[in-house]
């Protein structure tokens, strides 16, 4: 069955152009762990999480520093991961990660929390 998924800014509930959409969506099936990632064309910017780093949280470009503020105050005490400082990376795949999700689409068991 087809999805669609519907990306918001976590503060003023903005949708992403087409463009930044199609980026939004390639950018699901990372397998990360506190980190800050870019999507382009529109610029949001995507904090993946992920235990005690909170939930992926998603701002458009206006709202870029109002996220990492949020981040900071929220997890900054958790981990080093929410003070990383830009230029942030657009996807951060490899063929090992490439390699891991489609050993794990296979697999009934989940290997990394569900997180897929």
């Amino acid at each position: 069955m087809p999805v669609r998924v519907i990306f918001r800014c976590q503060f003023c509930d903005a949708k992403p152009d087409p463009a930044t959409q199609r980026s939004l969506e390639a950018q699901i099936r990372e397998l990360l762990h506190g980190e800050y990632l870019d999507a382009l064309p529109g610029r949001w910017l995507v904090w993946f999480g992920a235990g005690p780093l909170g939930p992926t949280r998603y701002a458009c470009a206006e709202h870029r520093g109002e996220l990492t503020a949020f981040v900071r105050v929220h997890y900054g005490s958790v981990g080093w991961q929410p003070w990383k400082m830009p230029p942030y990376a657009t996807t951060r795949r490899t063929r090992d990660t490439e390699k891991a999700a489609r050993l794990r689409e296979r697999s009934s068991t989940p290997r990394w929390g569900g997180r897929m």
